[in-house]
């Protein structure tokens, strides 16, 4: 498939098919802490019951480690709340587009149907993975052979 195409017509919710990793408002950030740990993740929903109520990253872990911030606190005190999101429906090219605009590292995939429901993440090193494996040729910037060397280097 065409590399804008594909962009353009895969959906989220195809990309990203697991449950996300959240956590309530009342837990402490310690266990948040532990948790994104555990799970190998950069960032988790906060929820109150069914409800997205923001977004706790591994930024937010270093700016508390770096004003000392007291871990007994509730993650809901510190979250960045009113995150920016995108729908289960929106292609990953839009998904892309978001991230890239406001410098986001994640963000919340929420319902089509209510908005208010979280259905997953997207982050950067899943849309990496993503690429990578659909469309490797356009991604990996290395010479076709050992004995050609490209006169520039490609990419970011």
């Amino acid at each position: 498939m065409d590399f804008k195409l594909s962009l353009q017509s895969e959906t989220i919710r195809s990309v990203y098919p697991e449950a996300p990793v959240a956590v309530e408002q009342a837990t402490p950030l310690d266990a948040v802490i532990r948790l994104m740990q555990a799970q190998k993740v950069g960032a988790v929903l906060v929820c109150d019951e069914d409800r997205l109520a923001g977004v706790f990253t591994e930024r937010d872990v270093l700016r508390l480690m770096a004003e000392r911030a007291e871990v007994s606190r509730s993650v809901g005190e510190v979250m960045s709340t009113d995150p920016k999101t995108v729908t289960e429906s929106d292609s990953v090219g839009e998904a892309i587009s978001r991230m890239a605009e406001g410098g986001y590292r994640h963000l919340p995939i929420v319902s089509s149907i209510n908005p208010t429901e979280a259905t997953g993440m997207v982050d950067v090193r899943g849309v990496m993975r993503y690429l990578v494996e659909h469309f490797p040729n356009t991604i990996y910037n290395l010479p076709p052979t050992s004995e050609r060397a490209t006169a520039e280097r490609e990419g970011a």
